[in-house]
């Protein structure tokens, strides 16, 4: 069920004003904005922007409101409800306001100079049926982190093919029995990461290169069976069913996980160690794919402001303020996550320590900005605008689990793929009924 109608959104709610066309008293044409709180200090970057733009824009009052994660979903439906939808809106989902018909595209205020220093993978993964229907304000990717004296010691290498990955676990397992080789995490929590892991860097996936759903491919099926492989071998943690990612963050960090696949932001958990970072690894030739994870900025409709090309036009100027490379590069160092165009990439991997973290505890970290700005590129996405994402997100967690304690993989994945394209059927059906209904 789409979370605004969740909330009892009134079905016969009209897109509304966003915000008054002018600024009570005044001339200026307010834009009203709300901000996800990323961290303790986000709320303190936001007002020397808004100061900025203001003097740069004399015309737009700049309305910016930080709301905490928490509360983010309960705002922004009530405002909606109210007909007093913001006019930009920072938040990880879009597809439920396309469904309700509440966004504008992005191509109508988006800049050609802005669209093009967007990475492509980023501005695609936000697309629903051709149209692009945000921007993304933030990325943040995973990759393969190993110890580097572990594997020294062990005399591994840094694996790039899965043939590599069990070498170098049987390695570590000679050299120190106590030392965990491989993380593997297909708990509830985030059982669908690797799933991703393993499928894209087997030429495999949730959907085919039409968007169609494949989870039962026969990459998808070796993928998981290698799984399998890497928990019978004894080469990953000891419950990788019911152990989140966050315990072997912290094994890694201590130095008693050798390799794991995580997030950019093991970087800094795992500062006390010699580590090293690089691409995922694949079977065999395929090229190594990385899992990428973004937020988004998206402007709402507002059908009853009298002049949509002054509404439209300030909407413009607000993007193309945020995403100046300067100011953008600070923002990614202050909060501490990767920028997803080119010219902030090239400034942070060269010069990021002229720009300081939120906490004010210290400067940009350059190399990690060359690391993980390099891997941005070939990012893939969860296909999280699709209907059936849900049920696919926990389906693929519950056949892991299967196979890896002995269901045959190829008709525990069949099975999954047959119950997600019904399920997909009756979302179409439903979708034609409504749309006729409106009619």
């Amino acid at each position: 069920m789409k979370k605004i109608l969740a909330l009892t959104l009134a079905c016969t709610m009209v897109v509304g004003a966003a915000a008054p066309v002018a600024a009570e008293g005044s001339d200026k044409l307010a834009l009203n904005v709300i901000i996800s709180q990323y961290g303790d200090h986000t709320q303190e970057w936001w007002p020397t922007f808004e100061s900025k733009f203001e003097e740069a824009n004399p015309d737009i009052d700049l309305n910016i409101e930080i709301v905490s994660w928490n509360d983010l979903y309960t705002v922004v439906n009530t405002r909606i409800s109210t007909n007093q939808a913001p006019d930009i809106l920072n938040i990880d989902t879009f597809a439920d306001y396309v469904a309700d018909d509440l966004l504008m595209p992005a191509e109508d205020y988006t800049s050609e100079e802005l669209k093009a220093k967007i990475l492509p993978s980023f501005w695609n993964a936000n697309e629903i049926d051709g149209t692009v229907w945000a921007l993304p304000i933030l990325a943040s990717a995973r990759a393969l982190f190993y110890n580097k004296d572990i594997l020294e010691a062990a005399g591994a290498e840094v694996p790039t093919t899965w043939d590599e990955v069990l070498d170098a676990c049987e390695k570590i397992k000679a050299y120190d029995e106590n030392i965990v080789p491989w993380s593997l995490d297909i708990s509830t929590d985030e059982g669908q990461a690797a799933f991703s892991y393993y499928t894209w860097n087997n030429g495999g996936g949730f959907t085919d290169a039409d968007g169609n759903w494949a989870l039962n491919s026969a990459a998808n099926v070796e993928a998981v069976n290698f799984m399998k492989t890497l928990i019978d071998s004894g080469y990953c943690t000891a419950d990788p069913y019911t152990e989140t990612r966050y315990p072997q963050q912290d094994a890694f960090a201590a130095g008693s996980l050798a390799m794991m696949l995580g997030p950019c932001n093991l970087y800094d958990i795992a500062a006390g160690v010699n580590f090293g970072v690089a691409p995922m690894p694949t079977n065999g030739d395929n090229e190594s794919v990385q899992m990428g994870v973004c937020d988004r900025l998206m402007a709402f409709r507002n059908d009853e402001a009298p002049d949509q090309e002054a509404r439209t036009a300030a909407i413009s100027k607000f993007f193309d303020a945020f995403y100046d490379a300067e100011t953008y590069s600070e923002y990614m160092v202050f909060e501490g996550f990767l920028p997803v165009t080119t010219d902030s990439g090239e400034i942070l991997a060269a010069s990021a320590d002229k720009y300081t973290k939120g906490d004010g505890s210290a400067n940009g970290d350059s190399e990690y900005f060359a690391t993980f700005c390099d891997m941005l590129a070939s990012c893939n996405f969860y296909p999280a605008s699709k209907p059936e994402w849900n049920d696919v997100k926990q389906g693929v967690i519950n056949a892991e689990q299967q196979i890896c304690q002995g269901a045959d993989a190829q008709e525990t994945l069949d099975l999954l793929q047959e119950d997600i394209l019904t399920l997909q059927e009756e979302n179409e059906a439903a979708a034609e009924e409504e749309a006729a209904a409106e009619e």
